[in-house]
C-alpha cells in the first residue's frame, strides 16, 4: 500500500491512470462499519480492475473546527500510524491518500469537492461512501449529491452497507461513548479487536518503584484520551509478549492530579524497556479513576487491583504477537 501524504493546498499531481476506485472518510478507529466499507469498495475495484484508493484527513475535521469555533473537542480513537496501519492490514488498498484538512478545504463547496478532488484529482470512476459521510462547506455534500453529479461527470457511486450491533449502528461515536463509560468490552466488539493506545516507553518520575509498583511510563502523544480509570491490559510489542498489566490511564490525583498519562504495572515481569514501541490493549474495566487520602490505602488498592486483574486474565487468552516494526508515521 503507498501512502500519498498531500501538503497543505496540494492535490494529487496527476489521477490514476484510467482512473480509480474511490472512498473518502474520517475512519477514526478503522471500526468493524469501516472496514466493511473497505471490503465493499475492495469488490469494486476488483470488478473493475481499477485500483482501491481511500482518502482520509488530518487533523480530524472535528479537531480543525473545535481549535477556531466553540465545538467540543473530540477524543481521538487512531492516531495517523495507527490508522495506516490498520488499512495496511487488511490487504486491499492500494494508494492511501492523507489530505491536509485546512480552511481552504473546509470552506470548499460541496460541488467544487467533487469536481476538483474527486474526479480531477483522483480519477474517481466509481465511489463509496459511508451512510454518514458529509463533505464541503457546511457539510452540504452528501450521497444524493454525488449521485445527481456521477452521470456528468463520468463516475458511479455506491452507498456502502450499514453495519449494526445488538440493532445499533456502529460508529466511531458509539465506540467512544463505550470508552468514555470505561465499557471496553463493548468497544472492543465494534472495533473487532480490544481497544489500544500505543506509545514509546518514557522514563518517569519513580513514583510507582517507590510505592512498590514499578510502572511503563507510556507517551501518548494525543490531545485527549476517551479512557479514564484502571484496566486489565495486555501489552505487545516487548520481549517475550504479550504481557498483561494493570494499567492506570488519567492524572493521578492521589499523587499530583497533573496531566494525563498512562502508566502500566507489568505482571510479573522486571526488564528495562525504555525506549520500545508498544500496544496496550484495554481488555477490562477494573475501577474508576480516584483520590485516596494516603499513599497506604492508594497501595492497599493497587494490591487488590493487581489481585482482580488475575482474576480476570483467563477470560482473555493471548493473541497473536502486535508487529512492531510500524515505523515513524505519526
Amino acid at each position: 500500500m503507498q501512502l500519498i501524504r498531500l501538503l497543505p493546498g496540494e492535490t494529487p499531481r496527476q489521477p490514476e491512470p484510467g482512473g480509480a476506485v474511490v472512498t473518502i472518510g474520517n475512519f477514526d478507529g478503522v471500526h468493524r462499519g469501516h472496514r466493511a466499507v473497505i471490503r465493499q469498495a475492495a469488490e469494486q475495484a476488483e470488478a473493475m480492475r481499477l485500483p482501491l484508493v481511500v482518502v482520509i484527513f488530518e487533523p480530524l475535521p472535528r479537531e480543525f473546527f473545535a481549535e477556531r469555533h466553540d465545538v467540543p473537542p473530540v477524543a481521538r480513537l487512531t492516531r495517523l500510524r495507527e490508522r495506516f496501519h490498520a488499512f495496511e492490514a487488511l490487504g486491499v488498498v492500494d494508494r492511501l491518500v492523507l489530505m491536509p484538512f485546512n480552511a481552504r478545504l473546509a470552506g470548499m463547496s460541496a460541488p467544487s469537492f467533487v469536481e476538483e478532488l474527486l474526479v480531477r484529482a483522483l480519477g474517481a470512476r466509481h465511489v463509496v461512501i459511508g451512510d454518514d459521510f458529509r463533505f464541503g462547506a457546511k457539510r452540504a455534500g452528501d450521497f444524493t449529491l454525488l449521485e445527481s453529479m456521477g452521470p456528468r461527470l463520468g463516475f458511479g457511486v455506491e452507498r456502502a452497507v450499514t453495519v449494526t450491533l445488538d440493532g445499533e449502528r456502529v460508529s466511531s461515536t458509539r465506540v467512544r461513548a463505550a470508552l468514555e463509560t470505561r465499557d471496553v468490552v463493548l468497544a472492543a466488539r465494534l472495533l473487532g479487536h480490544p481497544f489500544f493506545l500505543c506509545g514509546r516507553v518514557m522514563h518517569g518520575d519513580k513514583r510507582g518503584r517507590e510505592l512498590g509498583f514499578p510502572t511503563a511510563n507510556i507517551a501518548l502523544r494525543r490531545r485527549l484520551s476517551p479512557l479514564r480509570g484502571v484496566f486489565l491490559v495486555r501489552v505487545n510489542g516487548i520481549e517475550d509478549g504479550p504481557r498483561y498489566g494493570v494499567a492506570n490511564i488519567g492524572t493521578r490525583p492521589t499523587v499530583d492530579g497533573g496531566v494525563a498519562r498512562l502508566e502500566v504495572f507489568l505482571l510479573d515481569f522486571d526488564a528495562d524497556i525504555y525506549g520500545q514501541l508498544v500496544q496496550v490493549e484495554f481488555l477490562d474495566a477494573i475501577r474508576d479513576e480516584r483520590r485516596f487520602d494516603s499513599l497506604d490505602a492508594l497501595v492497599e488498592q493497587i494490591d487488590l487491583d493487581v489481585e482482580e486483574a488475575r482474576r480476570r486474565i483467563q477470560a482473555h487468552p493471548p493473541e497473536r504477537p502486535w508487529p512492531v516494526d510500524a515505523g515513524e508515521i505519526s
